[in-house]
């Protein structure tokens, strides 16, 4: 089966399908809260994450949009992408929340140096294979400071043991192979790839986020794992001459927060539409004609139209960086800037994004704050991905930038 171009047909039945199964499992009520064993009737029945989403992107080979026509992928750009991730974040953000740690590791598997070590893995990402990846570990390290307590020892027979827990395993779940990053004692980073099923590996669905609930984001143990040489490749860019920035997975995260907004938009809009009851002091009979609620979802569009449009530009720069590293290496004028707006994306949209995910309560009385309802998944869904990087670091990164030509950290999240 081909992979699907943007517009066509089957993307488009694909996003459909997307949306229509988180609804089904919002009404079944299992999709908020997730957590079964703890939850109150009516939702601990059925606690359901999206699977069979996810088994539709492998069956469609979503995970090979970005590797080359020639080769058998899509062949499509960021941009593309993108527009992607936004309607897949209006559909359901846990999906292509699941996806982020995949198409990232894509991006590296075609960055310059190409090397036999990285082509060896696109026949699996072609055969919709998909990837997650166990990086981040909690403890008192500087997060971004890439530092890790878990190692990968070499074995006299070759090959590494791998021991380690991670934890923010974001997909990993739902994913074929995991991406771990750890020290090789006296050597430094490294990164293993090996499927999620080998002995050694437990995931522990243990998420409890407000919010992004059934991204998998839980904790990985690595116990004893074997990994072979082959199953390893350079840590994040080590083989070039200019370092990579990370500023995709950050803009990454802010198309789906585009698609939140859209959906947030569409659930107020039909509130009012649907709403036949109104207040003694409102300023119409019908809340549709009460120019006050218009007033209120007229703003929240118009929050998700900047969204949409400003995460759209910043994209165009992730094109312009990934076609430079994939044609003659990492240029880091153009990776700097996709990161400067990829930080001023973020900085610019989470105040008016919250604000406006909020305001859905505005325009549906005391009834829509019903849990049943779900009209709180926005904000939340929301809060939890804008908490990935705080807001205050990257605006002060980008004054400091403006001011005193400071360049951006050399480090992760940015």
């Amino acid at each position: 089966m081909p992979v699907p171009r943007p517009g066509s047909p089957e993307l488009l039945a694909f996003v459909a399908e997307v949306a229509a199964d988180a609804a089904r499992r919002r009404d079944a009520g299992g999709a908020e809260p997730p957590f079964a064993a703890v939850a109150e009737p009516p939702f601990a029945a059925v606690a359901e994450p999206p699977f069979a989403a996810v088994a539709a992107a492998k069956r469609l080979r979503l995970g090979a949009v970005r590797v080359p026509a020639d080769l058998g992928g899509g062949g499509w750009t960021a941009s593309e992408l993108f527009e992607l991730l936004i309607d897949l974040g209006e559909a359901d953000p846990d999906v292509p929340h699941i996806l982020r740690i995949h198409f990232g590791f894509v991006e590296e598997l075609f960055r310059l140096p190409r090397t036999e070590a990285k082509s060896a893995w696109i026949p699996h990402v072609l055969a919709g294979k998909l990837f997650g990846g166990a990086l981040t570990e909690l403890g008192d390290r500087a997060a971004g400071s890439w530092q890790y307590d878990s190692t990968l020892v070499p074995r006299p027979e070759g090959g590494y043991t791998l021991n380690g827990r991670k934890f923010y395993s974001t997909g990993t779940l739902y994913c074929d192979y995991v991406r771990v990053s750890a020290e090789v004692p006296e050597r430094g980073l490294l990164t293993a790839v090996v499927p999620t099923d080998r002995a050694g590996i437990e995931h522990l669905d243990d998420w409890d986020g407000i919010g992004q609930r059934h991204t998998g984001s839980g904790t990985t143990v690595l116990t004893d794992v074997l990994v072979g040489e082959h199953e390893t490749l350079p840590w994040r860019g080590a083989d070039s001459k200019v370092p990579p920035r990370q500023s995709f997975p950050q803009l990454y995260l802010h198309a789906i927060a585009a698609g939140i907004l859209r959906a947030a938009a569409a659930d107020a809009a039909a509130l009012v539409r649907g709403r036949r009851r109104t207040f003694v002091f409102a300023t119409a009979e019908q809340p549709r004609e009460d120019p006050q609620l218009l007033e209120v979802i007229g703003t929240i569009s118009a929050t998700a139209f900047a969204a949409e449009a400003t995460v759209r530009i910043a994209a165009q720069a992730q094109d312009r960086a990934f076609d430079a590293a994939r044609a003659t290496g990492i240029d880091a004028a153009l990776e700097h800037h996709a990161s400067v707006l990829a930080a001023q994306v973020k900085v610019a949209l989470e105040e008016p994004a919250l604000r406006a995910a909020a305001r859905i309560f505005e325009v549906g009385g005391a009834s829509a704050t019903r849990a049943s309802a779900h009209h709180d998944r926005h904000w939340r869904n929301l809060r939890t991905l804008f908490s990935h990087n705080p807001t205050v670091y990257k605006a002060r990164a980008l004054g400091d930038l403006l001011v005193n030509d400071t360049q951006l950290p050399e480090a992760g999240h940015f």
